[in-house]
């Protein structure tokens, strides 16, 4: 019985995930200006990674843990990349 109630928020946890990631993609391809494609981008690399350890949880495999791992360190390195770049107009000085 509370397997079945922990499967099913799960599943419905992936559901709002994939509504969240489809909200960052219009964001990411209708944003106004760069900044919001920046926001876009840093919320579908997040939404990314916690749908990567949803199905980690649901499957048990640790290989969905290592892959959010990488997501989200790649992810957190190229925002601050852009931002840096938005600011000053380079990335390395």
């Amino acid at each position: 019985m509370i397997v079945k109630f922990l499967m099913g928020t799960i599943f419905l946890t992936q559901i709002m995930l994939v509504v969240a990631m489809a909200f960052a993609t219009f964001r990411v391809l209708r944003g106004p200006r760069a900044q919001d494609r920046v926001l876009g981008m840093d919320t579908l690399y997040v939404t990314a990674t916690m749908l990567l350890l949803t199905f980690g949880i649901r499957t048990g495999s640790i290989l969905y843990f290592e892959a959010a791992l990488i997501i989200a360190l790649l992810g957190f390195v190229s925002t601050a990349a852009l931002a840096k770049f938005l600011m000053r107009g380079e990335v390395i000085e």
